[in-house]
């Protein structure tokens, strides 16, 4: 990919990205963990793998405006328009499309071009760790989410059973669970690298807020006169 092609894409990126938990140094990072798995490949078409990479999440803006939106499917949209409509060829858009169609969870639209594949795992190596823990956090931050949910006895649950959205329940749905969904299995390697600082923080965290229930409960009852 030469200088003016690669420019020209990152400034769309660039004029599209506004989600701080998504922004333009989540699509950096996504870029170079793909170039670092992509070395471990074969047959990498570098001109759609980073072209994808800095477009995959051009979509988000219309997901978070109308979360019925999957920003996914609206990213490839736009993606395939703005290359086609500027000059690029119609089976290069088309590459660019499917990687980012395929580049979120979906059980019913996999990725099946090695470019897809290497996507879709540079994007939830950005997910996996503590960058992972952290971005989530920013997320529940912007959306005014909890950290937890309580049981119906007062305690605070780890996540695991709840149906209303928090940080646990979060941890326990998706980010306890990415590290087998990898298709290159140097996204994997560098995905279990990071697993156990995701796991400490989860569950100091649990810990934590756990105790402080369990102790502040019973000296508040000790306080609390009952007339």
């Amino acid at each position: 990919m030469n200088q003016k092609d690669y420019s020209f894409m990152e400034n769309y990126m660039l004029s599209c990205m506004e989600d701080s938990a998504h922004d333009k140094e989540h699509i950096y990072r996504v870029l170079y963990n793909a170039l670092e798995i992509a070395e471990a490949q074969k047959d990498v078409d570098f001109d759609v793998l980073i072209g994808a990479c800095l477009l995959h999440d051009i979509g988000r803006k219309e997901q978070f405006e109308d979360p019925s939106q999957c920003h996914a499917q609206v990213g490839a949209e736009k993606a395939y328009r703005f290359l086609s409509d500027n000059g690029f060829e119609k089976d290069y858009a088309e590459k660019i499309r499917h990687c980012i169609q395929t580049h979120r969870f979906r059980k019913n639209n996999p990725p099946q071009s090695i470019e897809a594949k290497i996507l879709f795992d540079a994007d939830k190596l950005d997910v996996a760790g503590a960058l992972g823990i952290a971005r989530t956090l920013i997320y529940k931050g912007i959306v005014t989410e909890p950290l937890y949910s309580l049981l119906p006895d007062g305690s605070v649950s780890n996540g695991e059973n709840d149906t209303s959205p928090s940080f646990f329940q979060e941890y326990k749905y998706k980010l306890e669970n990415i590290y087998s969904k990898f298709y290159t299995q140097k996204g994997k390697e560098l995905a279990l690298n990071r697993q156990h600082s995701a796991l400490a923080f989860y569950e100091d965290l649990f810990n934590e807020v756990s105790l402080s229930y369990k102790k502040g409960k019973s000296e508040l009852e000790k306080l609390i006169k009952n007339d």
